[in-house]
Protein backbone atom coordinates (compact mmCIF):
# COMPACT_ATOMS: atom_id res chain seq x y z
CA UNK A 1 0.00 0.00 0.00
CA UNK A 2 1.30 3.43 -0.82
CA UNK A 3 2.37 5.67 2.01
CA UNK A 4 2.72 9.45 1.96
CA UNK A 5 5.90 10.95 3.41
CA UNK A 6 5.99 14.65 4.21
CA UNK A 7 9.80 14.80 4.22
CA UNK A 8 12.52 13.49 1.98
CA UNK A 9 14.53 11.13 4.19
CA UNK A 10 18.33 10.95 4.22
CA UNK A 11 19.81 8.12 2.16
CA UNK A 12 23.22 6.56 2.92
CA UNK A 13 25.91 7.23 0.35
CA UNK A 14 27.11 3.64 0.47
CA UNK A 15 23.92 2.60 -1.34
CA UNK A 16 24.20 5.49 -3.75
CA UNK A 17 24.93 3.15 -6.63
CA UNK A 18 21.40 1.78 -6.28
CA UNK A 19 19.92 5.27 -6.19
CA UNK A 20 21.77 6.43 -9.28
CA UNK A 21 21.96 3.32 -11.43
CA UNK A 22 19.14 4.56 -13.64
CA UNK A 23 21.78 6.60 -15.46
CA UNK A 24 22.44 3.56 -17.69
CA UNK A 25 25.68 4.13 -19.62
CA UNK A 26 26.60 7.35 -17.85
CA UNK A 27 28.91 5.69 -15.30
CA UNK A 28 30.86 8.91 -14.86
CA UNK A 29 27.70 10.62 -13.59
CA UNK A 30 27.14 7.82 -11.09
CA UNK A 31 30.68 8.01 -9.75
CA UNK A 32 30.68 11.81 -9.50
CA UNK A 33 27.42 11.77 -7.56
CA UNK A 34 28.37 8.98 -5.15
CA UNK A 35 31.81 10.16 -4.08
CA UNK A 36 31.91 12.41 -1.03
CA UNK A 37 34.52 14.84 -2.38
CA UNK A 38 32.10 16.83 -4.51
CA UNK A 39 28.33 16.60 -4.09
CA UNK A 40 26.90 19.17 -6.51
CA UNK A 41 23.25 18.17 -6.24
CA UNK A 42 22.70 17.74 -2.52
CA UNK A 43 23.91 18.87 0.85
CA UNK A 44 25.64 16.38 3.16
CA UNK A 45 26.06 15.77 6.87
CA UNK A 46 28.39 13.37 8.68
CA UNK A 47 27.15 10.59 10.93
CA UNK A 48 28.25 7.23 12.37
CA UNK A 49 26.88 4.26 10.47
CA UNK A 50 26.05 1.24 12.63
CA UNK A 51 26.64 -1.24 9.79
CA UNK A 52 29.89 0.13 8.48
CA UNK A 53 31.12 1.17 11.94
CA UNK A 54 32.61 4.20 10.33
CA UNK A 55 31.88 7.82 9.61
CA UNK A 56 29.83 8.25 6.44
CA UNK A 57 28.09 11.03 4.58
CA UNK A 58 24.29 11.12 4.44
CA UNK A 59 22.95 13.29 1.61
CA UNK A 60 19.87 15.44 2.06
CA UNK A 61 18.21 15.50 -1.32
CA UNK A 62 17.24 18.67 -3.17
CA UNK A 63 15.36 19.28 -6.41
CA UNK A 64 17.66 17.14 -8.57
CA UNK A 65 16.79 14.05 -10.61
CA UNK A 66 17.91 12.01 -7.61
CA UNK A 67 15.56 13.93 -5.34
CA UNK A 68 12.76 13.53 -7.89
CA UNK A 69 12.91 9.77 -8.11
CA UNK A 70 13.45 9.25 -4.39
CA UNK A 71 10.43 11.44 -3.62
CA UNK A 72 8.32 9.31 -5.95
CA UNK A 73 9.74 6.13 -4.42
CA UNK A 74 8.74 7.15 -0.90
CA UNK A 75 5.27 8.06 -2.08
CA UNK A 76 4.86 4.81 -3.97
CA UNK A 77 6.33 2.26 -1.57
CA UNK A 78 8.21 3.90 1.25
CA UNK A 79 11.37 3.06 -0.70
CA UNK A 80 10.88 -0.72 -0.41
CA UNK A 81 12.47 -2.66 -3.27
CA UNK A 82 10.70 -5.93 -2.40
CA UNK A 83 7.11 -4.83 -1.86
CA UNK A 84 4.17 -6.07 -3.96
CA UNK A 85 0.90 -4.27 -3.28
CA UNK A 86 -2.59 -5.77 -3.32
CA UNK A 87 -3.00 -4.91 -7.00
CA UNK A 88 0.22 -6.62 -8.04
CA UNK A 89 2.39 -3.53 -8.51
CA UNK A 90 6.04 -4.26 -7.89
CA UNK A 91 9.03 -2.82 -6.12
CA UNK A 92 10.27 0.54 -5.00
CA UNK A 93 8.48 2.45 -7.76
CA UNK A 94 5.42 0.16 -7.97
CA UNK A 95 5.65 -0.89 -11.59
CA UNK A 96 2.92 -2.85 -13.32
CA UNK A 97 3.97 -5.93 -15.26
CA UNK A 98 2.82 -4.41 -18.56
CA UNK A 99 5.00 -1.34 -18.10
CA UNK A 100 8.00 -3.51 -17.21
CA UNK A 101 7.57 -5.48 -20.41
CA UNK A 102 7.57 -2.25 -22.43
CA UNK A 103 11.07 -1.47 -21.11
CA UNK A 104 12.40 -5.00 -21.56
CA UNK A 105 11.81 -6.67 -18.18
CA UNK A 106 9.97 -9.99 -18.10
CA UNK A 107 11.32 -11.75 -15.00
CA UNK A 108 9.50 -10.10 -12.09
CA UNK A 109 11.22 -12.29 -9.48
CA UNK A 110 14.62 -11.10 -10.65
CA UNK A 111 13.29 -7.54 -10.82
CA UNK A 112 12.21 -7.59 -7.15
CA UNK A 113 15.62 -8.86 -6.07
CA UNK A 114 17.65 -6.50 -8.21
CA UNK A 115 17.74 -2.89 -6.89
CA UNK A 116 20.03 -1.61 -9.69
CA UNK A 117 17.59 -2.97 -12.26
CA UNK A 118 14.70 -1.20 -10.51
CA UNK A 119 16.60 2.08 -10.66
CA UNK A 120 17.38 1.51 -14.33
CA UNK A 121 13.71 0.73 -14.91
CA UNK A 122 12.65 4.04 -13.40
CA UNK A 123 15.01 5.95 -15.69
CA UNK A 124 14.04 3.97 -18.78
CA UNK A 125 10.34 4.48 -18.13
CA UNK A 126 10.83 8.21 -17.54
CA UNK A 127 12.91 8.42 -20.72
CA UNK A 128 10.24 6.66 -22.76
CA UNK A 129 7.46 8.80 -21.27
CA UNK A 130 9.45 11.97 -21.93
CA UNK A 131 9.68 11.04 -25.61
CA UNK A 132 5.96 10.27 -25.84
CA UNK A 133 5.07 13.53 -24.06
CA UNK A 134 7.74 15.73 -25.68
CA UNK A 135 5.21 17.88 -27.57
CA UNK A 136 3.01 18.30 -24.50
CA UNK A 137 6.03 19.25 -22.38
CA UNK A 138 6.94 21.91 -24.91
CA UNK A 139 3.37 23.17 -25.16
CA UNK A 140 2.16 23.14 -21.54
CA UNK A 141 5.15 23.63 -19.22
CA UNK A 142 4.78 26.97 -17.47
CA UNK A 143 1.02 27.11 -17.93
CA UNK A 144 -1.61 26.80 -15.23
CA UNK A 145 -4.18 24.05 -15.73
CA UNK A 146 -6.96 23.41 -13.25
CA UNK A 147 -5.10 25.38 -10.60
CA UNK A 148 -1.80 23.54 -11.07
CA UNK A 149 1.38 25.00 -12.51
CA UNK A 150 2.63 22.53 -15.10
CA UNK A 151 6.30 21.52 -14.96
CA UNK A 152 8.26 18.82 -16.75
CA UNK A 153 8.87 16.86 -13.55
CA UNK A 154 5.19 16.99 -12.69
CA UNK A 155 4.31 15.64 -16.12
CA UNK A 156 6.83 12.78 -15.81
CA UNK A 157 5.59 11.93 -12.31
CA UNK A 158 1.98 11.90 -13.48
CA UNK A 159 2.99 9.65 -16.39
CA UNK A 160 4.62 7.27 -13.92
CA UNK A 161 1.34 7.14 -12.00
CA UNK A 162 -1.13 6.87 -14.85
CA UNK A 163 0.72 6.42 -18.12
CA UNK A 164 1.49 9.06 -20.75
CA UNK A 165 -1.87 8.69 -22.48
CA UNK A 166 -3.80 9.74 -19.38
CA UNK A 167 -1.49 12.73 -18.92
CA UNK A 168 -2.14 13.83 -22.49
CA UNK A 169 -5.89 13.65 -21.89
CA UNK A 170 -5.61 15.77 -18.74
CA UNK A 171 -3.47 18.45 -20.36
CA UNK A 172 -5.33 18.62 -23.66
CA UNK A 173 -8.75 18.70 -21.99
CA UNK A 174 -7.74 21.66 -19.85
CA UNK A 175 -7.85 19.50 -16.74
CA UNK A 176 -11.38 18.12 -17.16
CA UNK A 177 -10.29 14.51 -17.78
CA UNK A 178 -8.64 13.44 -14.54
CA UNK A 179 -7.41 9.89 -14.01
CA UNK A 180 -7.16 8.49 -10.47
CA UNK A 181 -5.59 5.16 -9.52
CA UNK A 182 -7.12 2.46 -7.31
CA UNK A 183 -6.00 4.34 -4.20
CA UNK A 184 -7.74 7.52 -5.35
CA UNK A 185 -4.47 9.30 -6.21
CA UNK A 186 -5.01 11.62 -9.15
CA UNK A 187 -2.89 12.92 -11.99
CA UNK A 188 -3.57 16.41 -10.71
CA UNK A 189 -2.10 15.53 -7.31
CA UNK A 190 1.10 14.15 -8.88
CA UNK A 191 1.44 17.16 -11.18
CA UNK A 192 1.40 19.40 -8.12
CA UNK A 193 3.25 17.18 -5.64
CA UNK A 194 6.25 16.61 -7.91
CA UNK A 195 6.47 19.96 -9.70
CA UNK A 196 9.69 21.89 -9.95
CA UNK A 197 12.31 19.14 -9.92
CA UNK A 198 15.15 19.27 -12.44
CA UNK A 199 14.53 16.35 -14.79
CA UNK A 200 16.65 17.68 -17.64
CA UNK A 201 19.00 14.74 -17.08
CA UNK A 202 16.33 12.39 -18.46
CA UNK A 203 16.84 12.06 -22.19
CA UNK A 204 13.75 11.29 -24.30
CA UNK A 205 14.03 7.87 -25.91
CA UNK A 206 11.17 6.06 -27.62
CA UNK A 207 12.98 2.71 -27.40
CA UNK A 208 14.37 3.02 -23.86
CA UNK A 209 15.13 -0.29 -22.14
CA UNK A 210 16.18 -0.98 -18.58
CA UNK A 211 19.72 -2.30 -18.27
CA UNK A 212 21.35 -2.45 -14.84
CA UNK A 213 24.91 -1.07 -14.73
CA UNK A 214 27.87 -3.38 -14.23
CA UNK A 215 28.87 -2.95 -10.60
CA UNK A 216 32.39 -4.29 -11.15
CA UNK A 217 33.27 -1.47 -13.55
CA UNK A 218 31.76 1.05 -11.13
CA UNK A 219 33.81 -0.09 -8.14
CA UNK A 220 36.98 -0.33 -10.23
CA UNK A 221 36.57 3.25 -11.40
CA UNK A 222 35.73 4.43 -7.90
CA UNK A 223 38.84 2.79 -6.41
CA UNK A 224 41.01 4.69 -8.86
CA UNK A 225 39.74 8.10 -7.76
Amino acid sequence: MRRVFTKILAVPVFIGIFLLSGFSNKDEAIIASVTTDNLPEYYSVKSKDSLLMDEVIYPVLKKSYLGFKEAIAFKESGGDYEVINQFGYLGKYQFGRGTLQLIGIYDTKDFLNNPPLQEAAFYANASRNKWILRKDIKRYVGKNISGVKITESGILAAAHLAGPGSVKKFLRSGGTEVFSDAFGTSIKYYLKRFQGYDTSFVEPNRKAKAVAPKLNSYFTALSEK
